[in-house]
């Protein structure tokens, strides 16, 4: 096939039927939803009769279809086994079994078992990308490498800001190690570990920053102070738990002034690199938290946002009390809610979304704020999550960033590297890659920021954002398919697909489409251009090994470079 040139992005209507019995259980402070949707929030894993009623209402069981479209907002993509898991166990006793799974073997351990760690690669980032595609294509524990790229996109480092010391790869390795082992845990806790980290201290510049000094004029650094507000938690308005924001006299309200960054900067001066023995030769400091320099910390007052930690505190009291002060703000959970849905469900949730969310976060129904798991939870098993109503819907969905596509693919035909060496390389270059690679945007505000809109365009017109359109051009849609084109017929190193199923049933062109539909798209892909794909793979020779690979590389092909499959509905 020869490399494709051109392709339209042209966003589509979902077809699936909307099943009113479906029912999807929630936290008991998620449930004042509408009664109109009551319908649909019974099933996926539990529900009972109404009050008064000896009755369980029994649900049908799960399409193969609706298992695909949770496990594309849920997992780094779908596969026959988890498609059936899910069928099995229903939503809510797929996500609990995801929950159990052990954190499994880490990016850091995957630089040392490939020989990184010796002195040859100290000035060096080699072995990053691969860490980093092994664990997004082939860990088991797919719903927690969703959660944690989603949290490499809103607590942004990149590898290549990474500067102050050599080991980039491990300091990034150690970094989304952290987020992994977190992303079931308490957005707390995240904010202080993420705040003692070297890899945080590196990229955002807060590392070794010193108290005031009235001799040189030099000041506390505030890189840190300020994103951790802006974009870390409480953002640049103040907002209602449902994400809109709280006004006077008609315009927004600022969260925070100069003055509030500059009082919080003062809490983050003295961190540094724990260097116990005094060495570098070895990268084992960049995964110990940051320690403390005396000299350098400012024991004064610290005030912002409307607190003040008073002067005596030692740094990591201070650092304690700030970081309670910021997580316990309003904004957080409208600001950190929305972001986790526009990175996993919908670029443009409603208000009744963002708030039922909110609610979880702010209190996991036992009195716990903050609880990712209870917040995943109820975000996936949410009304407008289950509902393909809702779903087919103009402004829901949408676009699947560059390196879902690619590891949803990746995973549904359990790519394998029989090397350990996952050479998929840097991924960035929107003309030869995917215009993404993870931990390697070139801003702290990551790939595409989460209000973007897409200048002159229907999006912007009709008041919807598109964030994932940021990264989103000419260049960088020719450069997907033919990438993929590349990998698909495997010609990345020894990366290997397993595409057994799908040779299987090349002989019928529809059939073997409407395998990859399922699969890969949960079914998105109208009848029109489903038929159009399968007469296209028609003209094509049948009835040997070498003709059914070249349908199912073709296939695989037309259906990833679909718009309605990179519409995600």
């Amino acid at each position: 096939m020869d490399e494709i040139v051109e392709m339209h992005l042209d966003q589509h209507q979902a077809t699936d039927d909307y099943q009113p019995s479906r029912v999807v259980k929630l936290p008991a402070s998620v449930t004042q939803v509408a009664v109109g949707s009551a319908a649909i929030l019974a099933g996926c894993g539990g529900g009972g009769g109404e009050a008064g009623t000896s009755a369980t209402p029994v649900s049908p069981p799960l399409t193969e279809v609706e298992a695909s479209r949770f496990l594309a907002q849920s997992s780094m993509g779908a596969t026959r086994l988890q498609i059936a898991r899910v069928q099995s166990l229903g939503y809510a006793g797929w996500l609990d079994e995801q929950f159990s799974l052990p954190v499994s073997s880490s990016r850091w351990d995957y630089l040392i078992r490939n020989g990184f760690s010796d002195i040859s690669f100290q000035n060096t980032e080699t072995g990053f990308d691969g860490a980093a595609w092994s664990k997004l294509i082939g860990a088991p524990d797919t719903l927690r490498q969703r959660i944690t790229l989603a949290l490499t996109e809103i607590f942004v480092t990149a590898i290549d800001g990474l500067v102050g010391s050599g080991w980039r790869q491990f300091s990034a390795a150690a970094y989304w190690d952290l987020l992994e082992v977190n992303a079931f845990g308490s957005h707390r806790s995240l904010l202080q570990q993420i705040s003692l980290c070297p890899a945080m201290g590196q990229f955002l510049t807060f590392r070794g920053s010193a108290k005031a000094s009235t001799s040189s004029g030099a000041l506390p650094d505030e890189n840190y102070a300020r994103e951790l507000m802006q974009l870390f938690t409480i953002g640049l308005y103040q907002l209602n738990a449902d994400g809109t924001s709280k006004l006077s006299g008609g315009s927004p309200i600022e969260t925070y002034s100069l003055d509030d960054i500059t009082g919080l900067a003062r809490v983050f001066t003295g961190w540094d690199f724990d260097l116990a023995g005094g060495t570098t030769s070895t990268p084992d400091y960049l995964r110990r938290p940051m320690r403390q320099i005396a000299s350098r910390y400012e024991t004064g007052s610290k005030s912002f946002i409307g607190t003040t930690i008073p002067a005596g505190l030692d740094a990591n009291q201070s650092l304690a009390a700030a970081l309670d002060v910021i997580s316990k703000h309003p904004n957080v959970a409208p600001f950190f809610g929305k972001q986790l849905i526009q990175r996993l469900v919908t670029s443009n949730p409603s208000p009744a979304y963002i708030a039922r969310i909110s609610a979880v976060f702010n209190d996991d129904g036992n009195g716990v704020r903050g609880n990712f798991r209870a917040v995943i939870k109820a975000l996936l098993l949410d009304v407008e999550a289950r509902s393909t109503v809702i779903g087919a819907g103009p402004t829901f969905g949408k676009l699947r960033e560059p390196i879902l596509r690619f590891a949803g693919w990746a995973r549904a035909f359990n790519l394998s590297s029989p090397s350990d060496k996952w050479a998929v390389g840097n991924t960035s270059d929107p003309a030869t890659g995917l215009a993404q690679s993870p931990l390697r945007s070139t801003t702290v505000f990551n790939f595409f920021r989460p209000g973007y809109v897409p200048p002159n365009s229907p999006l912007g017109t009709a008041n919807l954002v598109a964030p994932e359109f940021q990264i989103s051009n000419e260049s960088s849609v020719v450069g997907y398919v033919n990438f993929m084109q590349r990998a698909v017929a495997g010609s990345l190193g020894d990366l290997a697909p397993d595409y057994a199923s799908l040779i299987s049933l090349a002989d019928d062109a529809k059939a073997l489409v409407d395998e990859i539909n399922v699969v890969l798209a949960a079914n998105q892909l109208s009848g029109a251009s489903a038929a159009t794909i399968s007469v296209a793979l028609q003209t094509m020779p049948s009835g040997s090994d070498t003709a059914r690979r070249n349908r199912t590389n073709a296939a695989l092909v037309l259906v990833l470079a679909c718009p309605e499959y990179i519409v995600q509905k």
